[in-house]
């Protein structure tokens, strides 16, 4: 009997998010300074949410008093959270949000990214143990997201409303400890006033060193699935190397990734990973695609000939021995039609990338569909089959397209300060998400291990919003990642484990 997908996410979420313990990524809270009343953290592990009650009469001058959740942390890291206070609220200048200092005493040095009551958002910062607190404002007002980063030796607190950017604001030059005690806070104002605050999608992230080598050298990931429509997200699955690209499958019980070459298939019932038999073929890189059916399954592989680095094969979607489809390489896959006739993808030939087709038997030859001395890239089919949606950076940066599945009629879709990539269409053809890099990001480009943004829009172009905050990049979305029914998507994000 077919059970609903939803339950199974339950079962995976409430017996998973595996071996998380009662105080979530913490693994301290106390009260600091001498507050009047007891304050608390609670964390609920299946949906991922922290509750933090806190009194103290205030974190200002030499004096802080406040309920702290934290853990120690060393070197660059950013922490992201999304909060409100539960309640109206008794002091405007209510508190909470992100801090890091140098010990549990009121008067340590510290540094916090503070949303007040009233919405007023800065960033305040002791610089000295015993010393006085100063403070630099942000404009954005009752912003939902914080991020507090430290980077070398300069702090950046970055804010939003959700769906927006964010908004940055820096503190240079401040040199504290290598290992800070780095957490959530929640500060009433009032000495005898308890309030609270939730927090969800909280993450502490470990950066990539300077000295990682991309491709040779990998952080650590997550699965992760979101709500789209609430942007709320729940971490399904975390390794210590390096796993990329999930696929839904239209059966709604399996996401399936790559990682080191082999493909795997993560069961949303059980939790369970089982290795996907694909044979010989090997090396299997991030962009695998699913026919619209979901019987067969189509990989990139450098398992042919070398000259030719990536070609493209298909095997059905229980594994077996896979079937070449392009005669010749580098081709890198990214969607099937919906009648499974055709397979788009990017060829690298003569040192140029453009778009091409072929028939999903292997009988035909390539049909190419753009023809320009820049990048083209991330080809997926609507739906209904209408159009095909790519990437390209044509416009000197990186923009989404639209085209006749013959390539005619090519039309731009985006024009911002970002960098997008890989269009995914939602079941239902009415919106798309993607994944959008920062405006210093090369065109041409797209990295492992940056500060990104996961971004949506209407099907046929209009307002864009952030859906989700996060650190990735190469890897993360690469390919079509939406839940059938289209409340969801699953993604990767990074971090050092």
């Amino acid at each position: 009997m077919k059970r609903n997908w939803v339950l199974w996410l339950l079962v995976v979420i409430s017996s998973g998010v595996h071996g998380q313990k009662t105080m979530g990524i913490f693994t301290n809270s106390q009260d600091i300074g001498a507050v009047h009343k007891t304050g608390t953290t609670t964390y609920d592990g299946n949906e991922q949410i922290f509750e933090i009650s806190g009194a103290g009469a205030n974190i200002w001058f030499d004096k802080d008093e406040f309920q702290f959740a934290y853990k120690k942390t060393s070197g660059n890291f950013i922490l992201r959270t999304r909060a409100k206070f539960i309640g109206e609220g008794v002091n405007p200048h209510r508190k909470m949000g992100w801090m890091v200092r140098e010990s549990t005493d009121t008067d340590a040095a510290m540094v916090c990214a503070t949303v007040h009551g009233d919405g007023l958002t800065s960033l305040q910062y002791r610089k000295e143990k015993g010393g006085q607190v100063e403070e630099i404002l942000s404009p954005i007002k009752h912003p939902q997201i914080i991020q507090l980063e430290r980077r070398s030796g300069s702090f950046l607190m970055s804010v939003a409303k959700s769906g927006d950017p964010f908004w940055t604001v820096e503190l240079p030059h401040l040199q504290f400890s290598e290992e800070m005690l780095t957490g959530l806070f929640v500060c009433s104002h009032e000495e005898n006033v308890v309030e609270k605050a939730l927090f969800e999608n909280t993450r502490i992230v470990i950066p990539a060193p300077k000295e990682l080598v991309p491709y040779r050298d990998y952080l650590g990931s997550h699965l992760e699935i979101m709500n789209v429509k609430t942007g709320k997200r729940k971490i399904l699955h975390s390794v210590t190397n390096s796993i990329q690209a999930p696929n839904w499958t239209p059966d709604s019980k399996t996401l399936i990734y790559n990682s080191e070459g082999l493909l795997f298939k993560y069961d949303l019932e059980s939790g369970e990973i089982e290795k996907l038999n694909t044979d010989f073929v090997q090396s299997n890189n991030n962009d695998h695609v699913l026919s619209f059916d979901g019987k067969m399954l189509g990989i990139s592989s450098a398992s042919g000939e070398e000259e030719y680095g990536s070609l493209i094969y298909t095997v059905p979607v229980e594994g077996g021995t896979p079937k070449r489809i392009t005669p010749i390489g580098p081709s890198y896959l990214h969607g099937w039609s919906p009648d499974g006739k055709w397979l788009t993808y990017t060829g690298g030939r003569n040192g140029v990338y453009d778009i091409y087709k072929i028939p999903t038997d292997g009988s035909g030859k390539e049909i190419q569909l753009t023809q320009q001395t820049t990048l083209d890239d991330g080809s997926e089919y609507s739906p209904d089959g209408k159009y095909i949606y790519f990437n390209s950076a044509r416009t000197g940066s990186m923009e989404l397209w639209r085209m006749l599945p013959d390539g005619s009629k090519q039309e731009q879709l985006t024009q911002d300060a970002y960098q997008n990539w890989f269009p995914h269409i939602s079941p239902n053809g009415k919106s798309i998400v993607f994944i959008s890099y920062m405006p210093e990001v090369p065109a041409g480009d797209h990295p492992f291990y940056k500060q990104v943004y996961l971004r949506s829009m209407p099907i046929n172009g209009g307002p864009i919003k952030v859906i989700a905050y996060l650190y990735g990049g190469q890897g993360t979305i690469n390919v079509p990642s939406w839940s059938p029914d289209g409340k969801y998507i699953a993604f990767i994000s990074n971090t050092q484990l």
